[in-house]
């Protein structure tokens, strides 16, 4: 088995609802997305994925899509306060962890046709979120 890796690094805010802690409050994050891709045999260059290939796609897609965003809950009480002011927002139906953040950049990587196996999503230097498919 073959795997290839990239980190994506962006930043993005976010609170988190019904929680009781700091993170209850608005504050960002200079994250870092690391992007796992494997295959059992490589394509005619010898490769599982071109990196540039995965830059031009996931890279780009976390630029347009969730860098220099708010990232929130659909229901958080400050999201039409923020929409009315045009600032930058990523609407989630689940609640912005690390956890499911990983698991938002995954999604878009398998729908693009990726072979993604795993995405770690560091929230800091110290703690970061993991989600594999396929129940892994």
């Amino acid at each position: 088995m073959y795997r290839v890796t990239r980190e994506i690094r962006f930043c993005y805010g976010h609170r988190l609802l019904h929680y009781d802690g700091k993170c209850k409050h608005l504050h960002g994050h200079n994250g870092r997305a690391v992007i796992s891709l494997q295959a059992a045999q490589l394509d005619p260059l010898g490769m599982v994925m071109d990196f540039s290939h995965i830059k031009e796609v996931v890279t780009s897609w976390i630029d347009q899509t969730l860098d220099h965003k708010m990232l929130l809950h659909q229901d958080d009480p400050v999201l039409p306060f923020l929409r009315q002011l045009g600032e930058p927002v990523y609407v989630l139906q689940v609640n912005p962890t690390a956890e499911n953040i990983a698991r938002l950049i995954y999604d878009y990587a398998i729908g693009q046709g990726f072979p993604v196996v795993e995405v770690q999503l560091w929230e800091t230097d110290h703690c970061y979120a993991t989600y594999r498919g396929g129940g892994q």
